[in-house]
């Protein structure tokens, strides 16, 4: 679309306001002294993060009519659970944008940093953050998780930090090619692997799209394995954390920012929400984590990595895995049934359907069979057990009587995470 004059902008609102990235958008509008307000179908610690920024947030099954506003803002998955409210906002001739169109309005206000890639985007995100804060370049950013470092008076930190220098370090997602919303001046690939086969025909198709990113970017960071050997020692575990930590240093290099800065900034970084994150001990000794590995190549990695922690024969470790698309399943059905040789006990909740209709080709007790015939492959011991739903799963858990022997992770980008705040303790 053509630029939209952002000083004419003076009320927003946001359509699925809680998501994770959108949110970190809204935050920004409240920032540049616009009025923001959204409707959101549930509750949850980006509703919370809003409401102390001040921000009013309607509940979809409260919301009578549609606001008015200078811009309608929506999330991906307000296409299907509310396309009534989109239509609206259409109907109202004002401008409406999916998040990332309106991101990448804003973003020509800035120097932006873009982080792509199948893999690692996130943490790689939140990693140069951090190192550019740490250089005293103040950026603005925007990542698809909370990070502490941005609002580390708060307890689970923000997904945005208001910054007063000229570059902006943003998460740029591939899926349905949003990050070529951005003209950046450095884009980073951690890698590019067959995923969201539902807006790509195939990998080549994909590889396309990283293409035309790398053509209107001014520079392009792509191989970064030289500054692996620079990698300080980390607080994260796992290969895959030191690649997204040599891409780092990669960028740091780029905009000539010393070398031990960057490397104790590393040093510092602790993670970010929902990325293999340590939430505690329950009561009877077992440690728990959450881990928003959603893909075949992420859930090894995140099993790896724990295995470095805890190796095999110190720990017991349960993976509680939700399947995200029916299609991603389906695509990449053989590579999920593979991706669980670390894991001791794999349950599995319902596949998250998200922006989805019904396919009842695949599901999560064709994908159990699987994983226990993979199982019975590698001539390994394992259970593995499939839920029709979110209720049995918790009984099952409960029934378990995990110890102090015991690691449980519950793993995807759906919602397996509530039923380990349902069904534990942690002290």
């Amino acid at each position: 679309m053509k630029n939209l004059d952002l000083s004419k902008i003076k009320k927003v609102f946001f359509i699925g306001i809680g998501g994770i990235g959108i949110s970190a958008l809204a935050k920004m509008c409240v920032s540049k002294g616009m009025e923001v307000f959204g409707v959101n179908d549930e509750d949850g610690k980006t509703i919370d993060s809003l409401k102390e920024a001040g921000i009013h947030v309607v509940f979809q099954k409260n919301m009578k009519e549609l606001p008015e506003a200078d811009l309608y803002v929506y999330s991906d998955a307000w296409i299907y659970r509310g396309p009534e409210i989109l239509e609206q906002a259409r109907a109202s001739g004002k401008p409406v944008l999916s998040y990332f169109e309106a991101l990448g309005q804003f973003a020509k206000e800035y120097k932006v940093i873009a982080i792509a890639g199948t893999h690692g985007k996130t943490t790689t995100t939140a990693m140069v953050s951090g190192i550019l804060i740490d250089a005293g370049l103040d950026p603005t950013c925007v990542v698809g998780s909370l990070v502490e470092k941005f609002d580390p008076a708060n307890v689970i930190g923000s997904n945005f930090k208001k910054g007063d220098g000229e570059y902006l370090v943003v998460e740029a997602d591939e899926y349905n090619r949003h990050f070529l919303n951005f003209r950046p001046f450095i884009t980073v690939i951690t890698n590019i692997e067959a995923d969201h086969l539902d807006c790509y025909k195939d990998l080549a198709d994909i590889q396309q799209a990283f293409n035309k990113l790398s053509s209107q970017s001014k520079n392009v960071i792509s191989d970064y394995t030289t500054y692996l050997d620079k990698v300080p020692k980390l607080l994260v575990a796992g290969l895959h954390n030191k690649l997204n930590a040599a891409a780092a240093l990669a960028v740091a290099d780029m905009l000539k920012i010393k070398l031990d800065v960057a490397q104790k900034s590393l040093a510092g970084f602790a993670g970010t929400w929902r990325r293999l994150e340590k939430k505690g001990k329950t009561e009877e000794g077992t440690i728990i984590y959450d881990d928003y590995a959603h893909h075949p190549t992420e859930i090894k990695a995140s099993l790896q990595a724990l295995r470095e922690i805890y190796p095999k024969g110190s720990k017991k470790i349960t993976v509680l895995f939700q399947p995200h698309l029916y299609s991603r399943t389906k695509a990449l059905f053989d590579d999920f049934a593979e991706s669980f040789a670390e894991a001791d006990r794999v349950l599995l909740l319902p596949i998250y359907f998200a922006r989805e209709a019904l396919d009842e080709s695949v599901s999560s007790e064709k994908l159990g069979n699987a994983i226990c015939a993979s199982f019975l492959k590698g001539d390994k011991q394992a259970s593995v057990q499939a839920f029709s739903d979110f209720t049995s799963a918790e009984k099952a858990v409960l029934d378990l009587e995990l110890g102090p022997n015991d690691v449980f992770v519950t793993m995807g980008a759906g919602e397996a995470y509530k039923v380990a705040d349902k069904v534990f303790k942690i002290v």
